[in-house]
């Protein structure tokens, strides 16, 4: 399904974006006028792609699809902009603006689980630029340590604040770098989901690029053990095998893919994709993986033609492409 000539699309796609300096995107406190500087001043790395985290996810494109397909038609100038854009002093500037007071919060805990995403794929593939970056991703790393004490309750929106994907995102990272917090992020998606059951999925909102329902399973699916995550998954969606929940199972309708609101929803059929497929692969030769690859196939054909062609979706649609293509 991933191709290279498809890998040279998405990988084209993400570098005219993550070097494009877009004057509305800054979204941070001011605490004095030394404050006021331009994004590429705050963040040398990831001032692109009209808001961090996009810049983050697109650079993960950038080099997964590097990794994957090494001779693809835009591979050299990918490997040119990382080796002028991953530097230690560039790093460097990335940690201080986190270490601000007024960045306590800054781009919590979506940001936070790319830029873990990230790490992991150059680190995985031997890249040298994961050393590099490894200090912002500790830093990283240590806010989400403090902060899954903290968290009362999980967040359960489609959109940036969804807790369960960033538990996702984060275990990618995790598994190879902090067992002990892979473990502790089991432990809190047992006490904030364990108990669900019969997913009513009052789903999508109007502005969602992720699904709660499925993101919930898929942190499970992640987390847990397959004895303890099979019985789980059938009491929170034991209708699968007849396509309920229907809310589910229909991709979204997307009406104007200029407002970037409503283009979240092709994220949304994108997210599901990626889902619905991570889900089946749990289940083997059980006849509701079926139902579920069919249900992702389907989602994928109504978002994969739309990755382009408007910038409101163009800056980071290609990237849930990608986790919706890849084996």
């Amino acid at each position: 399904m991933l191709d290279e000539a498809l890998a040279a699309r998405m990988a084209g796609i993400a570098l005219g974006h993550v070097t494009r300096e877009y004057p509305h995107k800054l979204d941070h406190v001011l605490s004095g006028d030394a404050d006021a500087q331009t994004p590429r001043a705050l963040h040398p790395i990831f001032f692109g792609s009209f808001d961090w985290h996009s810049c983050v996810h697109g650079w993960w494109l950038l080099m997964t699809l590097l990794h994957r397909f090494p001779g693809h038609a835009h591979a050299a100038d990918t490997l040119t902009l990382t080796t002028t854009s991953f530097t230690p002093e560039k790093v460097a500037a990335e940690c201080a603006y986190l270490a601000r007071p007024e960045s306590a919060g800054f781009e919590r805990p979506y940001g936070w689980a790319w830029l873990l995403m990230l790490h992991a794929e150059m680190a995985r593939e031997n890249s040298p630029f994961a050393a590099v970056l490894a200090p912002l991703a500790e830093d990283f790393a240590a806010r989400w340590r403090a902060h899954l004490p903290l968290l009362t309750y999980p967040i359960r929106t489609g959109a940036h604040a969804n807790t369960a994907f960033a538990l996702v995102l984060i275990a990618d990272w995790a598994r190879d770098h902090d067992p002990a917090l892979l473990a502790r992020m089991a432990a809190r998606a047992r006490d904030w989901f364990g108990h669900d059951r019969d997913a009513q999925a009052w789903e999508p909102d109007g502005d969602a690029f992720l699904s709660p329902t499925l993101m919930q399973a898929l942190a499970m699916a992640t987390l847990l053990p397959p004895a303890e995550f099979q019985p789980w998954f059938q009491a929170f969606l034991p209708d699968i095998a007849q396509h309920q929940p229907a809310s589910l199972f229909t991709p979204a309708r997307v009406s104007d893919r200029s407002d970037g609101k409503i283009a979240h929803l092709d994220g949304l059929n994108l997210s599901r994709a990626w889902a619905f497929r991570r889900l089946a692969d749990t289940l083997g030769a059980d006849d509701r993986a079926m139902v579920l690859r069919a249900a992702a196939d389907a989602h994928l054909a109504a978002a994969l033609p739309h990755i382009a062609g408007d910038y409101a979706g163009e800056h980071w649609l290609a990237s849930f492409a990608l986790l919706a293509l890849l084996p």
